[in-house]
């Protein structure tokens, strides 16, 4: 009888368990729906006691209350540990704001990124991937981060002293062996759509890539691309993902996404709440600086107060701002408070003067602005029409320079003095001027100032940047 038992055992099939994973991706500081995210966490613990919970990278930039915290960056890590976030990947802008020493220690949970090499002077503990164990089954999670055009993920140079990347095409390959060790393999990757569906072509032995850095809402009809099931969400925690892949005899038989409104979520941890709270109740944030008579109601007109204010506290003639370099697209009419600017320049970038000829400085806004809506400049001292393609209204067809007032020519063979920031700088660019000069002053510092110094302002309508259809 016990041979017969043993024998229908060997033969029947192995039983189906699955695995469920929480997922989140550039959450940027967004405390104020932890306590959703928090709750969501606790309805899927519920029902599954071995979730795994990840992000995909920039928990941090964008938030005051978490960015100007000491050490910078600390809410966010309490409120991850109080959720009980299994890993993290290393986003661009976790290295904004200082060094990721402090935060390494006073995280319960990894930082994985494998196209990293750290100096050991930098005191930075990450690792390149983790193996976690799900009743019995076995996840190997390896994480990545994007390289730019620099060789250095898009951030300030000063943050990653110490650091060496590696592009993440020739690093992921590297880590098949995980596929045959564990039941299921995921990439933690702060890369961005396009890049994760070719690494998706090319490392089909990866079950699973939770993704950052692009932004980009997919749906749960998001097709596998070569059998390798893609996430990833919007920005600011509007959206998190509930990943289930079900594991038959060592492999990854089913693959499965479910989006869930944050933002929306009917419930609220309590415990989280009271963090987030404690968080908030800085009294340097509420400050008072000037009053907006009437709303924000594009990024475009935000964008041209801050280069308007950079303009004010160096003489400049002109001043250039990355587009992503203001983080707030509307704001309502009122109170403009310490923080609230802060929101909109959360960097700590530094101005830096240069001087160049006209026709050098339209050079330089076209390399930087890639003819794209999405990556043109905030200006002042200056305006630009941009004609918009008809099939594609993001893409800029043609762009003409004018004067402030929009009803002249931009003189091109004038010499001007311009004020821009340290991140386009340190960009690069075939025609950013050899001779800068960096101040001891950052940009939010100097809309801060313009603000007390005008305080009322209005804005509505009078953005630098004209955006034109083809059509009209």
């Amino acid at each position: 009888m016990l041979f017969v038992f043993l024998l229908l055992t060997t033969l029947l099939p192995a039983q189906r368990r699955d695995i469920h994973i929480l997922a989140v991706n550039d959450m940027h500081a967004t405390i104020s729906a932890m306590p959703q995210l928090a709750a969501i966490a606790d309805s899927l613990r519920t029902l599954y006691p071995s979730l795994l919970i990840f992000s995909a990278g920039d928990n941090r930039t964008g938030n005051p209350y978490n960015d100007l915290y000491e050490p910078s960056g600390y809410p966010m890590v309490a409120l991850m540990n109080q959720i009980g976030f299994s890993g993290s990947a290393i986003g661009n802008h976790e290295f904004d704001g200082g060094s990721l020493a402090p935060l390494c220690p006073l995280s319960t949970f990894p930082y994985l990124c494998a196209n990293i090499t750290i100096d050991d002077s930098t005191d930075v503990h990450i690792q390149p991937y983790k193996l976690f164990d799900v009743e019995g089954l076995r996840v190997g999670v390896v994480g990545i981060v994007q390289v730019g055009e620099l060789g250095i993920p898009n951030t300030h140079p000063d943050g990653v002293r110490g650091m060496h990347f590696d592009l993440p095409s020739m690093i992921v390959p590297r880590y098949e062996w995980l596929s045959s060790l564990c039941d299921a393999t995921i990439l933690l990757s702060h890369d961005g759509y396009e890049n994760d569906v070719k690494m998706a072509e090319n490392c089909p032995w990866i079950d699973l890539i939770i993704g950052g850095h692009t932004h980009r809402q997919l749906s749960e009809g998001e097709p596998l691309h070569n059998g390798v099931l893609i996430t990833q969400n919007r920005n600011l925690l509007r959206n998190a993902t509930h990943i289930i892949l079900t594991v038959d005899s060592g492999h990854v038989v089913s693959k499965q996404a479910e989006y869930i409104n944050v933002r929306s979520f009917s419930k609220k941890n309590k415990v989280v709440e009271a963090m987030v709270d404690f968080f908030d109740n800085n009294p340097f944030f509420q400050r008072v600086l000037a009053t907006a008579e009437t709303p924000f109601d594009t990024r475009n007109e935000v964008g041209t107060m801050v280069c308007d204010a950079m303009c004010s506290a160096t003489g400049a003639d002109v001043a250039v701002m990355n587009y992503r370099g203001v983080r707030v697209s509307n704001m309502a009419a009122g109170d403009i408070t310490v923080g609230n600017v802060l929101e909109i320049d959360p960097f700590s970038n530094k101005a830096v003067m240069m001087t160049m000829t006209g026709a050098d400085l339209e050079r330089f806004i076209l390399d930087y602005g890639r003819m794209s809506v999405n990556h043109f400049p905030h200006l002042s001292g200056m305006s630009a029409d941009l004609i918009l393609s008809k099939e594609d209204p993001s893409t800029i067809q043609k762009v003409t320079f004018l004067t402030v007032d929009g009803k002249r020519p931009f003189d091109r063979k004038k010499t001007y003095r311009i004020v821009t920031n340290s991140y386009v700088i340190y960009r690069g660019g075939q025609f950013v001027p050899t001779i800068t000069h960096e101040l001891d002053k950052t940009t939010s510092d100097m809309v801060m100032e313009y603000l007390e110094q005008h305080k009322t302002v209005s804005y509505q309508g009078k953005g630098s940047l004209h955006y034109i259809s083809i059509s009209e």
